[in-house]
């Protein structure tokens, strides 16, 4: 599969960051307000089309946290919808791309990463007080070795 076989988020701006931070081979467009950012490409649930997003990551250990906060909107963004009917996703992390399984946190596990990540972004705290949504914190394990 090539990039030219991936949609990306309609969003201009996560458009225009995952074209410069996959056409640099992951050397710009790696952060997002002062945070680290990965490429993360995962399969429809309806299409079975391969997409693209731009999300903030923490690290948990060897495993990479996203947050599904979709800017604390009452619903859950469309591509974790996405990753719980297709865990196996690809991801670019600066220059190393590699494949991942996707798995939500448990709410204990939740608690324990959840402040290291409002300190990695600041606004998450604010995004879980907009909405009665508990926002997800999803584990990325690498699958390739």
């Amino acid at each position: 599969m090539t990039d030219s076989d991936i949609a990306v988020s309609p969003a201009g701006w996560v458009a225009k960051q995952a074209r410069v931070y996959e056409e640099s081979g992951g050397t710009k467009g790696t952060t997002l307000q002062g945070a680290p950012c990965l490429l993360l490409d995962y399969e429809g649930r309806k299409s079975g089309q391969w997409r693209r997003t731009v999300l903030i990551y923490g690290r948990d250990g060897d495993d990479y946290l996203i947050v599904a906060s979709y800017g604390g909107a009452d619903d859950h963004p469309l591509w974790y919808l996405n990753l719980q009917a297709n865990p196996d996703v690809r991801l670019r992390v600066g220059t190393e791309r590699f494949t991942a399984r996707a798995e939500t946190l448990s709410p204990e596990d939740k608690a324990r990463v959840w402040d290291s990540l409002v300190e990695l972004f600041p606004p998450y705290a604010d995004y879980q007080k907009k909405t009665s949504r508990d926002i997800p914190v999803v584990r990325l394990s690498r699958t390739d070795g």
